[in-house]
C-alpha cells in the first residue's frame, strides 16, 4: 500500500510517495516536483563485518536519457559511465546522509537514485538528497532523522526557493542547503561575490521550507508506525582502554605534536605496533579491538587539546594560517604556472590555453553544449606518502576539481574578451589539509601568470568544528588531523568583496546558525590573508600572454558574405587555411575566429578573409576597374566581386554624349561611393574626385585643360 505526502514550494507541488514502486528494497520513495520525477531506494545488509569501524555507504545517482526525450549519442546508444555531473550529485546526496546514521552503524548500505522524468525546468539535485532522507526513514533501516533539502537563488534581489533553471541563469547565487529540525547538515553553493550577510540570510530563508519537508515526513512516519531494526553497538572494554591509555598516553601526545605530518604519523604508527606486537597474531579480535581503543584515544587527545587546553596540535592559535610561500612561472613551456604551498599542503597548477577547438563538448540532461574552462584535480599517492596505482580520478577527485572550478570561474573573462579555451590542472604534491583550497589559490596564480585577465582574485580556506558537550571551537586553515578527528569541514572561496564558492560537510548531525556566521567571518579574516600573499607575488595579470600560447583573433562578418568565405565545397575556406596553417571556425551569425601558433599566420588568415568580406562605404573613394559598359553608364569593380554602377552623369563635370569617348573596359579610375541602396546596389561618382572646378558650356563642350607645364608652375615647381 502507497503513501504520499505533498506540499507547495514555490507555487509548484512536491509529492513524495511511499511504497509504490521499487518494493523488494528496505525503502522506497517516487518523487515529483513539476514534470521532474526521480525514485530512490535505499537497502542495507542485516549483518556487518566485525572489523570494520565505519560505514560502508554507497550512493549511486543515475540520468537516463529517456527522461528528456533524448537518446544518448556516440557509437553505443545506452548510458555509459557516468559523467563528471552523476558523479557530483551522487556525492551529494551521500554528504547530508552519512552524518545522520547512527554511532556504530557499519552495515553495507546503499541507495540508488534514477531520473525518470526531466522537464529540464526544476533541478533533480534536492529531490535525490528529499529521496533519500525518505528512502531510509520509512524503512527499518535504523535511520531516524528525516532531513529537507531546497535549493536558494537571487533573482532580482530578492531569495527564491527553488528557482527554475531560466531563473537561476539570471541569479549571481546557486546554492542547495540540507537540514533537520535541529540545523544546518550541508551547504553546496556557487556565487559572485556574495557578501557573508547575504549568505546567513538566504540560509535563514531555506529554513522555514525545510522545516516543513520535515515535518511532513515525521506526519507520515508517526501514522505508519514502522518499527526500525535494532543493531548492538559494540561496546570497549573500559578497563581495557584505560590501562592502554595510561600506558601511551604521553607518548601518544608527543607524536600528535610532532613538527611534520611524516614524524607524527612514523611515532604514532610505532606506539600503535609496539601495543599489537604483544597480542598473538591468531587473535584477530584483540587486534582490532586495541586499533579501535587506540584510535578513539588518539581522537580524545587531539579534541581535548583543542577544547580543554586551547591549543592545537600543530601550536598555531585557532586563527593562525600555515606559512604559504609562493613561486609563479616555474614552468618555461607551460602558459602559465604556479607552485602554491601552504604548511604541508602543496600545489602545483599549470595553465593551458586552447582554442575553439579545445572546448569540451558536453552531452548530459540540462547541460550547456560547449564547456571552455575546465580545472581538473589531480591527487597521486605520493602525496600522502602513499604507495597504489596511478587510474582514472575518483569521486574525491572529481568532487574537489569541481569546486575549485567552481570558485574560480566567475573571474573568468567572457569569451568576447578573451576567446580561449582554459585548462587547469592541479597536481596535488603534498598534502596534509585542504588541499581542494591549495588548488584555488594555485590555480588563480597560474592563470595570472598565463596572462588570462581574470575580473577578480580568488582565494581559499577551510574552517574546521570540534564541538561537544556545548563548547565549541572554530579552526581556521585546517590540517589533516583536524580533519578526521574534527566535526566539520567548511570550506569557502572567494575575493575580497565576497564568496565565490562554499562546500560545507558535517560528521555531527547539524550545526546552528550562529555557528554557520561565525564560520563565514572567520573564514573571511583566514581568505584576506591569504589574498595579500598571494598579491605580493604577483599582484596582477600579466600584460602578455606566453610566447607558446595560440593566438586568436575574432572578426564579425556580415552572415550574407560567410558562403562566399567557405566557397563552394569548402574550397576558399580549404585554400585559406592551407596557405597559413591557421585554424578557422566560422559561424552562421558571421562571427570568425581565426587561431594560431604565430601572430603573423593569424594576421594574413585575417587579411585574407578581410578580402573576400570586404564591404563598400558610404563616401569612401577606390580604385577600381571598369567590368561592363552601358549606353546609361559603366559597371566599376572596385572591390572583390563588388560592383557598383557610374552613372554616365557621374563621369565628368561635364556632359557626355557617349560613355564609350571617355571610358573604355579594362581601364583603372577612382571613384566614390555616393550611395548604397536597400536592395544593395551602389552608386558611384567620378566627377567629385575631379581637381579643378569645370563647368561646361551651354554646348556641353569640355573647357580647355591647363597643360602639364602649367601645373608645375603653379605649384611652384620646377620642370
Amino acid at each position: 500500500m502507497s503513501h504520499k505526502i505533498s506540499l507547495k514550494i514555490n507555487n509548484r507541488t512536491l509529492s513524495i510517495e511511499i511504497g509504490k514502486i521499487g518494493k523488494q528494497a528496505d525503502g522506497s520513495a517516487l518523487l515529483r516536483y513539476g514534470d521532474t520525477i526521480m525514485f530512490v531506494s535505499a537497502t542495507s545488509k542485516k549483518e556487518a563485518k566485525e572489523e570494520r569501524s565505519f560505514l560502508p555507504l554507497i550512493v549511486d545517482y543515475r540520468e537516463n536519457t529517456y527522461a528528456a526525450g533524448k537518446i544518448p549519442g556516440g557509437f553505443f546508444k545506452r548510458e555509459g559511465k557516468p559523467s563528471d555531473k552523476v558523479i557530483l550529485l551522487s556525492r551529494l546526496i551521500d554528504r547530508p546522509i552519512r552524518s545522520l546514521f547512527p554511532e556504530g552503524y557499519f552495515f553495507d548500505t546503499q541507495i540508488v537514485a534514477l531520473l525518470l522524468s526531466a522537464d529540464l525546468e526544476n533541478e533533480p539535485d534536492t529531490l535525490g538528497l528529499i529521496g533519500a532522507s525518505a528512502a531510509l526513514y520509512f524503512s527499518d533501516i535504523s535511520f531516524t532523522t528525516p532531513l529537507g533539502a531546497v535549493k536558494v537563488g537571487l533573482v532580482d534581489s530578492k531569495f527564491v526557493i527553488n528557482p527554475t533553471v531560466s531563473e537561476l541563469e539570471k541569479s549571481p547565487l546557486n546554492m542547495v542547503i540540507a537540514g533537520t529540525e535541529e540545523g544546518i547538515v550541508m551547504i553546496e553553493a556557487e556565487g559572485i561575490e556574495i557578501e557573508e550577510e547575504q549568505i546567513i540570510e538566504a540560509v535563514n530563508t531555506a529554513r522555514e521550507t525545510i522545516n516543513r519537508i520535515v515535518q511532513a515526513q515525521k506526519d507520515l512516519f508517526s501514522r505508519l508506525k514502522i518499527k526500525k531494526r535494532g543493531f548492538e553497538l559494540k561496546a570497549i572494554d573500559q578497563t581495557k582502554q584505560k590501562k592502554i591509555e595510561k600506558e601511551i598516553s604521553a607518548d601518544l601526545l608527543e607524536a600528535i605534536k610532532a613538527k611534520s605530518k611524516k614524524s607524527s604519523e612514523e611515532e604514532t604508527k610505532k606506539i600503535l605496533n609496539d601495543l599489537l606486537e604483544k597480542i598473538p597474531e591468531e587473535n584477530e579480535e584483540e587486534i582490532n579491538e586495541t586499533k579501535q581503543i587506540f584510535t578513539d584515544i588518539q581522537k580524545r587527545m587531539v579534541r581535548d587539546l583543542i577544547l580543554k587546553k586551547g591549543k592545537r596540535a600543530d601550536g598555531r592559535s585557532f586563527d593562525d594560517i600555515r606559512p604559504i610561500s609562493i613561486e609563479v612561472g616555474l614552468l618555461p613551456r607551460t602558459h602559465g604556472s604556479a607552485l602554491f604551498t601552504r604548511g604541508e599542503t602543496q600545489c602545483l597548477a599549470t595553465v593551458t590555453l586552447g582554442t575553439f577547438e579545445d572546448v569540451q563538448r558536453l552531452d548530459g540532461l540540462g547541460e550547456e553544449d560547449e564547456k571552455r574552462f575546465m580545472l581538473h584535480y589531480n591527487f597521486p599517492p605520493f602525496s600522502v606518502g602513499e604507495v597504489s596505482f596511478l587510474r582514472a580520478p575518483g569521486r574525491r577527485e572529481i568532487g574537489h576539481g569541481a569546486l575549485a572550478e567552481k570558485a574560480i570561474q566567475p573571474a573568468i573573462p567572457d569569451e568576447e574578451s578573451f576567446p580561449y579555451t582554459i585548462r587547469i590542472v592541479s597536481d596535488i604534491l603534498e598534502s596534509n589539509g585542504s588541499s581542494s583550497m591549495a588548488t584555488v589559490c594555485g590555480g588563480v596564480l597560474s592563470l595570472m601568470d598565463a596572462g588570462v585577465p581574470l575580473s577578480m582574485i580568488t582565494a581559499g580556506i577551510a574552517i574546521g568544528l570540534v564541538k561537544e558537550n556545548g563548547q565549541y571551537a572554530l579552526l581556521s586553515d585546517i590540517a589533516g588531523l583536524e580533519d578526521h578527528f574534527g566535526d566539520m569541514d567548511c570550506k569557502v572561496t572567494g575575493t575580497e568583496k565576497g564568496i565565490t564558492a562554499i562546500q560545507l560537510d558535517l560528521k555531527i548531525p547539524s550545526i546552528s546558525l550562529d555557528i554557520l556566521k561565525e564560520a563565514l567571518l572567520k573564514a573571511k579574516e583566514g581568505r584576506l590573508k591569504v589574498l595579500t600573499k598571494m598579491k605580493e607575488a604577483l599582484p596582477s595579470p600579466r600584460s602578455e600572454l606566453s610566447p607558446h600560447a595560440p593566438r586568436i583573433i575574432t572578426l564579425v562578418i556580415n552572415p550574407e558574405k560567410v558562403s562566399e568565405v567557405i566557397g563552394p565545397a569548402g574550397k576558399v575556406i580549404k585554400k585559406i587555411i592551407n596557405q597559413t596553417n591557421a585554424k578557422i571556425d566560422i559561424e552562421e551569425s558571421g562571427k570568425i575566429t581565426i587561431a594560431s601558433s604565430d601572430m603573423e599566420s593569424a594576421e594574413k588568415a585575417k587579411e585574407m578573409i578581410r578580402e573576400i568580406t570586404i564591404e563598400a562605404e558610404v563616401g569612401k573613394t577606390y580604385t577600381g576597374k571598369i567590368v561592363r559598359l552601358e549606353d546609361y553608364g559603366a559597371f566599376v569593380e572596385i572591390l572583390p566581386n563588388i560592383v557598383g554602377l557610374l552613372h554616365i552623369s557621374e563621369v565628368a563635370p561635364y556632359r557626355i554624349k557617349n560613355i564609350r569617348d571617355k571610358l573604355r573596359i579594362g581601364q583603372v579610375v577612382r571613384v566614390k561611393v555616393l550611395d548604397i541602396g536597400e536592395d544593395h546596389k551602389i552608386k558611384l561618382s567620378k566627377k567629385v574626385l575631379e581637381k579643378d572646378s569645370h563647368r561646361s558650356d551651354e554646348f556641353g563642350r569640355e573647357p580647355r585643360k591647363k597643360s602639364h607645364l602649367n601645373s608645375h608652375r603653379y605649384d611652384g615647381k620646377k620642370f
